[in-house]
């Protein structure tokens, strides 16, 4: 079989085969598979946490959500910054994403946890959490974001206001969806990242896969079940967001497709 199908068919064997090596060689480690049952409920998050709070993977998704929206915001608003003529704007962009770029994530959650309750700023755990991530992955995607409304020719926004057309029509109608071709495999990476990222919320006595990946293995000396079930379930959440990649990358780029048929002829 040739063709588009015979190479997703191809593909697709290819992942079988190694999926049923990885799974031969995990047999074959001797893992108690009963304990990981008897785990996975809440490592998944489908019981509540003794406090009566969401935990598992529940609490990781809570957690990458909110950071993946607050962080988009942030992302827009400096990459704006970064491409305003004003020197209040680009100064206040640039040294941020400076910041936040050249220093550990940990450290920057240890930060925000442990030194702004002395400036009176208390934060929970779920908050710091969220806000350090969410300002972390808002000045690296700003930088694709810049590098995606970059891409579009200006020749198109001069057009387009020669045509009389509004700022925020140019915006989301004209550059927003083609920049989004360039933006969103980039944005993507960082997203996936975000979510294997928040593990560093355990640090905070959260109660996320992470955590309790590591108690259940302290508790029950059985490290390795329980840290390879929980690398199992972050990896299989990271390909629902390449599956979600996936469709907005074909979404996004359907008006180029004809470009690309085009230059192969």
């Amino acid at each position: 079989m040739t063709g588009p199908a015979g190479f997703r068919l191809r593909v697709q064997l290819t992942w079988l085969a190694l999926l049923a090596l990885l799974f031969w060689l995990f047999y074959n480690l001797g893992l108690d598979f009963d304990l990981i049952g008897q785990k996975l409920p809440f490592m998944l998050g489908l019981r509540l946490s003794p406090d009566g709070f969401i935990q598992g993977v529940a609490l990781t998704l809570l957690i990458t959500v909110v950071s993946m929206a607050i962080s988009l915001v942030v992302a827009v608003l400096t990459a704006l910054g970064r491409l305003s003529s004003n020197a209040l704007a680009f100064g206040v962009a640039t040294f941020y994403a400076s910041f936040f770029r050249g220093t550990p994530l940990l450290v920057q959650v240890l930060i925000i946890y442990l030194a702004l309750p002395q400036f009176g700023v208390v934060l929970s755990g779920l908050a710091s959490g969220i806000v350090a991530l969410s300002l972390n992955y808002g000045a690296y995607l700003a930088e694709t974001i810049r590098a995606g409304i970059l891409s579009v020719p200006r020749g198109q926004g001069e057009a387009a206001v020669a045509l009389g057309l509004g700022r925020g029509v140019i915006a989301f109608k004209i550059i927003a969806p083609q920049a989004m071709r360039i933006i969103i495999p980039p944005a993507g990476g960082h997203f996936i990242s975000m979510l294997k990222d928040s593990s560093l919320v355990s640090i905070m006595g959260l109660w996320e896969l992470n955590f309790l990946a590591q108690s259940y293995g302290r508790a029950t000396y059985h490290y390795m079940e329980m840290l390879l079930t929980a690398a199992a379930i972050y990896w299989f959440l990271s390909i629902g967001l390449e599956l979600v990649q996936n469709r907005l990358e074909r979404h996004f780029g359907r008006a180029f497709a004809g470009d690309r048929q085009g230059g192969t002829k």
